[in-house]
């Protein structure tokens, strides 16, 4: 049937870019017109202005009229012609943005969707109780350093008595060493050094010891006054 009768193809419709382009084709062809009739209207004026009024003249005047009227309606065609493409470039424009809206509002949809998923499968008291047991896992690392870093044979806390008497008598030896005279700080040095015990018996004498020893003297008389002396006796 389709070979007797044949067949109406449907044409595609034209584009608004397409129609674009064919009007700026027409504008160009008409502006190509328009330079023409402007060559000949400037041929027309010159040899008007050298001929003398009469016949002939007339003539090449109505010549002149009828391109110039050619000339303003193809000038009239290339303004309604370029308004047209005006309006069809702002639709064009117009249906751009709604495309990039549509666009951007399915982006926005599957963003949705994407992270409706993510976040139903992140349960929040989970998140909690691992951050409470990373708390307790530090907790336990400061305890585990503290025991590493304690200090053994010193007491671990001191009496507040204790510890001011120390800083009393820190200050008073502080004082007097900007006061006092070098000598009396080095008397003050040896009162207050004690001599050990074992060295205080040195020169002490034994208990066995009833009397001191006497000490020999020592003289420079005369060997013979010392032989009669000793007869003498």
């Amino acid at each position: 049937m389709n070979r007797i009768f044949g067949t109406t193809q449907k044409k595609p419709k034209t584009s608004l870019s397409d129609a674009i382009a064919a009007t700026d084709n027409r504008v160009g062809t008409i502006e190509v017109k328009i330079k023409k009739l402007d060559a000949e209207l400037a041929r027309y004026r010159d040899q008007m202005a050298k001929m003398r009024n009469g016949p002939g003249k007339e003539a090449v005047q109505r010549r002149a009229l009828g391109v110039l009227k050619q000339k303003r309606l193809y000038e009239t065609q290339v303004q309604q012609l370029q308004q047209q493409s005006f309006n069809m470039e702002s639709a064009a424009m117009t249906t751009d943005n709604l495309r990039n809206t549509m666009a951007t509002l399915d982006a926005m949809k599957t963003a949705n969707t994407e992270m409706r998923k993510q976040y139903g499968k992140i349960d929040v008291d989970k998140i909690q109780d691992l951050h409470y047991d990373m708390e307790d896992l530090i907790e336990q690392a400061n305890e585990v350093q503290e025991a590493l870093g304690r200090t053994y044979g010193v007491p671990e806390e001191l009496d507040e008595d204790e510890l001011q008497a120390g800083n009393a008598t820190a200050s008073f030896i502080l004082s007097r060493a900007h006061s006092c005279p070098t000598e009396e700080l080095d008397a003050l040095d040896l009162e207050e050094e004690e001599t050990p015990s074992y060295l205080q018996d040195l020169n002490a004498t034994p208990d066995f010891i009833d009397e001191a020893p006497v000490e020999e003297r020592k003289t420079t008389a005369n060997p013979e006054a010392v032989k009669t002396a000793v007869s003498g006796s």
